[in-house]
């Protein structure tokens, strides 16, 4: 079995055609954790129809599309920022945050790290107990946050494992951090995902807390990376003025403000991708629990993590397999304190799913 050593993203398909020598066209991404439903069925009919857009400047204030974002996640449209992707709002916070120490949830997406580092400070890793399935431990965690610490990220659900922080306990975390007068930042990239939304998600929290502020994109769960539209929600009032103040204007392309205004409305879409995921995820870990050559971890998002337990098959070994039939899965080992034992793939649709699992439980069977 040939072992390649690179590692790969699920953007990164030119690269894999390179060297596999496979159209990236032939490909099915099991890697980028982008809803398989693919664009809006109301996005696709009632874009073409705005492309005159494109012939003015976008609203500055971005009204409609924020109010379309307010009523979708059933806040005040005051506490919705909105830009050029979730990254753009992450690197934009950070800078203006400034954190001299920030403590990160890992493992996680390394976006985080880079961008405190970028803006001079230092990150420190606390790491999820891989013993305790990566679920959170809310004392250790206290402890960890130590004096000198102004600043906590966390990605929730978290990527790559998949695990959430329901609301009470994200209460406890909120209510030690405003005590020790460190800043929350709480990335919910996946959220929409999980089974029971509201038992999940922070946003009611913002009502109640000032140091806290929840990133959010359109790239996977409506399926549109190119589009690079992101928001944020914070009841910060300052925080947000400042935001607006450093952000570049026209941010936001008037195509992308527009199509943010159908997707968030398109509740059968919505609906639709949720009892798809929540089926297949269900279905997937009931065929998992019958191999005894892995370990996964109980996903709460679109994706699973899985640990090889077969001595002679590394997460290189699986990744180089599944990519030799067309399937790319997502090699974990370049995450913080996951070594070459971890994979991580998506849910698309039954028969893709199908087709994966089959190669990955003839490896490990």
């Amino acid at each position: 079995m040939t072992k390649y050593t690179e590692h790969f993203h699920g953007s990164d398909l030119e690269a894999i055609e390179k060297l596999y020598r496979i159209k990236k066209d032939s490909i099915t991404s099991f890697s980028d954790n982008v809803n398989p439903l693919g664009l809006s069925p109301k996005l696709k009919s009632g874009l073409a129809s705005r492309i005159d857009a494109i012939m003015s400047y976008p609203d500055r204030e971005y009204s409609s599309l924020r109010k379309h974002i307010a009523d979708y996640v059933n806040i005040d449209m005051d506490k919705i920022i909105v830009g050029n992707g979730a990254t753009e709002l992450i690197s934009l916070f950070i800078q203006i945050k400034g954190p001299k120490k920030a403590l990160i949830i890992g493992p996680t997406y390394s976006e985080y790290e880079r961008e405190v580092k970028l803006g001079g400070g230092d990150a420190i890793y606390y790491p999820l107990d891989e013993d305790n399935d990566f679920a959170l431990n809310i004392s250790s965690l206290d402890h960890e946050l130590s004096k000198d610490v102004d600043f906590l990220i966390l990605c929730n659900p978290n990527n790559p494992t998949s695990t959430s922080i329901k609301n009470d306990d994200m209460k406890e975390i909120l209510d030690i951090c405003q005590k020790k007068d460190i800043f929350v930042m709480v990335d919910e990239t996946y959220v929409e995902f999980v089974d029971d939304l509201m038992s999940i998600t922070s946003v009611p929290l913002t009502k109640n807390y000032n140091n806290l502020i929840i990133l959010r994109g359109t790239s996977k769960f409506f399926a549109a990376p190119g589009l690079r539209l992101g928001y944020a929600i914070c009841s910060n009032k300052e925080l947000i003025k400042e935001i607006n103040q450093r952000k570049n204007p026209w941010t936001i392309n008037s195509l992308a403000a527009v199509a943010g205004e159908y997707m968030f409305t398109d509740g059968q879409y919505i609906n639709d991708t949720r009892k798809l995921i929540k089926e297949e995820r269900n279905r997937i870990c009931s065929i998992l629990d019958n191999c005894s050559g892995l370990k996964y971890y109980k996903p709460s998002a679109n994706f699973i993590l899985i640990k090889i337990l077969k001595e002679d098959i590394s997460s290189f070994n699986l990744f180089d397999a599944a990519i030799k039939k067309g399937y790319m899965i997502r090699n974990c080992s370049t995450f913080p304190f996951l070594a070459d034992r971890f994979i991580r793939f998506c849910f698309l649709t039954q028969d893709k799913n199908d087709q994966l699992l089959q190669v990955i439980l003839n490896e490990l069977s």
